[in-house]
């Protein structure tokens, strides 16, 4: 296991517990009288476009150079990013990679603009210095921002993973109430009216996706979709290989495929999950069912007909040529 002058420690109990209780018994309340009264999408878009002004002027990737070790994985919530995370980093060490939470590994320097109670959830960039004695000296860093306020280098390599995003709303859904905001997780129905807006989890999707789409050109960019993973994993692996310049052998690429596995990953999950909350919430976890076209859970055919045409207009009006259909599982996107 690598060893790093990093140790991850979630918040003290003084302040989990507190923090958990207000949401949950203070917050909770207040989330349900914005609801009747619906105001709630007003107090979410005001949240979101806060969150967007803050990422701009805090962006923590600011001053920051990549080198040619520097390995971006970008990817909106809840889109397959930690599926990714383990495919390279089991590729960067021949599949004998371990660690015991992927962020003790993993640097996610904008973690810090989602929560300030997260500040020690993963290990700082100037820490991660593991990259210089693995087999491939390559190093992670995880984002969920944007492409434009991303460090551009020729020199580093970047992969987006994309996924329909009905698919994302029902699992970041899920995630949410029962990891993060608790009972003051807002309903379905006010969750959805926002993530259409463009004004859901950490902004447009639409926005998100076309921005990571429109740099596949480049030849340190790979754009790859969340269907396309689930149908073929081992060719999934062997495409982030080739893109890497990792030449190894078959036996190598099976044993990542069996680390990248959805079993395999569930049964290590907690390396994956965030620090536990309150003694009377439920465990966390971070994979729920990993599954791709089974919005169902919890939409409607209705929602899930309005959500394919909102976003194919919003990305329309962005001008993006992102395969809409492709992505959401009908054909690899390319």
């Amino acid at each position: 296991m690598p060893m790093t002058a990093f140790k991850r420690r979630p918040p003290a109990f003084a302040i989990r517990v507190p923090y958990c209780f207000v949401l949950d018994f203070m917050i909770a309340p207040v989330v349900r009288r914005l609801e009747r009264s619906d105001r709630i999408l007003q107090v979410l878009g005001a949240a979101t476009r806060s969150r967007a002004r803050g990422n701009a002027v805090r962006n923590p990737f600011r001053g920051y150079t990549p080198g040619e070790e520097d390995v971006f994985v970008m990817a909106y919530p809840k889109s397959g990013q930690n599926w990714m995370l383990q495919i390279v980093y089991q590729l960067i060490h021949h599949g004998k990679g371990e660690f015991d939470h992927i962020h003790s590994v993993v640097p996610w320097p904008d973690v810090v603009l989602l929560t300030r109670t997260w500040r020690n959830y993963a290990i700082p960039l100037r820490l991660a210095t593991a990259w210089r004695t693995a087999p491939e000296r390559k190093r992670l860093i995880k984002t969920h921002l944007n492409w434009e306020l991303l460090p551009y280098s020729k020199e580093a390599h970047y992969i987006a993973v994309i996924r329909d995003p009905k698919d994302v709303f029902v699992s970041f859904y899920f995630f949410a109430s029962n990891n993060l905001l608790g009972r003051a997780m807002p309903s379905v129905s006010a969750v959805y009216r926002s993530f259409l807006k463009g004004e859901g989890l950490i902004g447009s999707w639409a926005v998100n996706a076309a921005g990571y789409w429109a740099q596949r050109h480049r030849p340190n960019v790979l754009v790859l979709s969340f269907a396309s993973m689930k149908r073929d994993l081992e060719a999934t692996v062997r495409r982030v290989a080739e893109f890497l310049e990792i030449r190894v052998s078959d036996e190598i690429i099976r044993e990542v495929c069996r680390k990248s596995s959805f079993d395999y990953m569930k049964s290590i999950d907690e390396r994956f999950a965030p620090f536990q909350g309150a003694p009377w919430r439920g465990k966390t976890f971070m994979m729920r069912s990993g599954e791709q076209g089974a919005p169902s859970a919890l939409l409607t055919p209705q929602q899930q007909n309005e959500m394919d045409a909102v976003f194919t207009a919003e990305l329309q009006k962005l001008g993006s040529d992102l395969p809409y259909d492709e992505i959401c599982g009908y054909i690899s996107a390319k």
